[in-house]
């Protein structure tokens, strides 16, 4: 006779089986662990960030130069985290977004509408709790400004 083990049902398996039965492991969706780094939240909430009417460009004075140059150089492409950092825990995650605006715009309602669009396109998009989206504006874009950062050129 095969020795058997009891289940919570009080049926039998045979020892040594080595596969539960269906139904013994649980949710599927709880089988294991998902990490998310951060940049891939520093890209979302960059996206996010720069879809706000009033954005004009993301990162500090320094960062969109250097970055104006890395855009020159072939392979260098745009970064889409340029001026973003995140940190990421188990379940949530904070945000400092550096940003310049178009002149003439409410600072104020530009930063709440990037604060609110960051968190909802994060969470969404990650299942992270947005904890806090810290926004720092470092200059307001003139009109009548050269832009340092040009997204069309002819080459």
């Amino acid at each position: 006779m095969t020795d058997m083990a009891k289940d919570s049902t009080g049926r039998g398996t045979p020892l040594g089986s080595g596969r539960p039965r269906e139904g013994q492991l649980g949710d599927p969706a709880t089988r294991g662990r998902t990490t998310i780094a951060d940049g891939v939240v520093e890209k979302i909430a960059g996206l996010a960030a720069r879809d706000v009417v009033g954005v004009h460009a993301l990162g500090t004075g320094f960062a969109r130069t250097l970055g104006a140059v890395r855009d020159r150089v072939p392979g260098g492409g745009r970064t889409a985290t340029r001026g973003v950092k995140a940190e990421v825990g188990e379940v949530q995650t904070a945000i400092d977004i550096d940003i310049v605006v178009e002149y003439g715009v409410s600072i104020a309602e530009v930063a709440r509408a990037v604060r609110e669009n960051v968190i909802a396109g994060v969470e969404r998009m990650t299942g992270l709790e947005v904890v806090e989206v810290n926004i720092a504006v470092g200059d307001v874009k003139l009109p009548d400004e050269e832009d340092d950062d040009p997204e069309t050129r002819v080459q």
